[in-house]
């Protein structure tokens, strides 16, 4: 791989994971205080699962995101997938700051069913630039779905 190449993919992924820490920092100061004190439910996984769940999600899509942009950033098809790629991102940081530093689970519920359509759209549009891109994005849209889930128990239960 060039260096150039490399720096791009690079890049991508630094981008994404900066959703990733952006989200953190919201993230992190409610879990030992609000979000102590909430009802969870019977699946809600340890705590140290997130970290690193959420690091490989935000390297698969931004690994994606690189596939698709290799293609071509003059092409309309490209542009618009990376426009709903950053779409998503910035809903996926906004989750984090709604739920965790508005300890809204209630709003924070209706923007991660935004965040999932917004999602499945960047999936839709990254397939018809990129298949390998497209299926990298499998495992984020699972992952949000079950956030969802949980997102939407501890919003019925607290």
């Amino acid at each position: 791989m060039r260096t150039r190449n490399a720096l791009s993919l690079l890049s991508f992924i630094v981008m994404s994971e900066l959703a990733g820490i952006i989200g953190s920092l919201f993230t992190m100061s409610s879990i030992p205080t609000w979000y102590a004190t909430l009802v969870r439910p019977a699946l809600n996984p340890p705590g140290w699962v997130f970290g690193p769940v959420w690091t490989l999600l935000y390297l698969l899509m931004g690994v994606a995101a690189w596939l698709v942009w290799r293609k071509g950033w003059g092409k309309v098809d490209v542009k618009i997938a990376l426009g709903l790629f950053s779409l998503q991102l910035i809903l996926n940081a906004a989750w984090s700051i709604i739920f965790f530093g508005g300890h809204n689970p209630a709003v924070a519920l209706i923007e991660i069913l935004a965040l999932w359509l917004a999602i499945l759209g960047t999936m839709l549009a990254f397939g018809r630039v990129s298949k390998p891109a497209a299926w990298l994005l499998v495992p984020y849209l699972l992952w949000v779905s079950f956030a969802t889930y949980l997102n939407f128990a501890i919003w019925t239960l607290n």
